[in-house]
């Protein structure tokens, strides 16, 4: 009887694991209520549209912590020295839903809008060009499983 209970606690606590990890995977809970925006770079090629023609390989992490009650953005790229961002003229609905209007003499990020957690291309202001994967491909590539070729959601 015991082996049976032990099985089944071995089975339940994988079962656990394996849900905790999905969630860390899809990037929907996040311990400070960031959005992070997973960019790769191609090394040795251009791009062609998504695809990369050399290596692709990871790129920097942009994160994005949108407040609802001051509607306001603030963002930075996770390890830089960059100073972080703010837009402070924002519609924010909840982390991954918002769209700021950036004035000229605000610093450039890659996206004045997130929509369904993904951000914008283009807007009314600067931005500056990235091509992004989903976080698990981020992580494969920045470990060097080097399998993939094409950026996008």
């Amino acid at each position: 009887m015991q082996l049976l209970s032990a099985k089944w606690i071995i089975r339940a606590l994988f079962a656990i694991g394996l849900f905790v990890a999905m969630i860390w995977v899809s990037d929907k809970v996040t311990l400070q209520g960031e959005r992070t925006v997973y960019a790769v770079e191609c090394a040795d090629g251009g791009w062609s549209d998504l695809r990369c023609t050399g290596k692709l390989k990871a790129g920097p992490q942009y994160r994005f912590r949108a407040s609802k009650t001051r509607q306001e953005v603030v963002f930075w790229t996770a390890g830089s020295s960059d100073p972080s961002g703010k837009y402070t003229d924002c519609r924010v609905k909840d982390r991954g839903n918002w769209s700021c209007n950036i004035g000229a003499d605000q610093p450039p990020s890659i996206t004045q809008e997130m929509l369904d957690d993904r951000p914008v291309r283009g807007g009314g202001g600067p931005t500056l060009p990235f091509h992004a994967v989903p976080k698990w491909k981020w992580y494969a590539l920045n470990i060097g499983i080097p399998w993939f070729s094409e950026a996008g959601y």
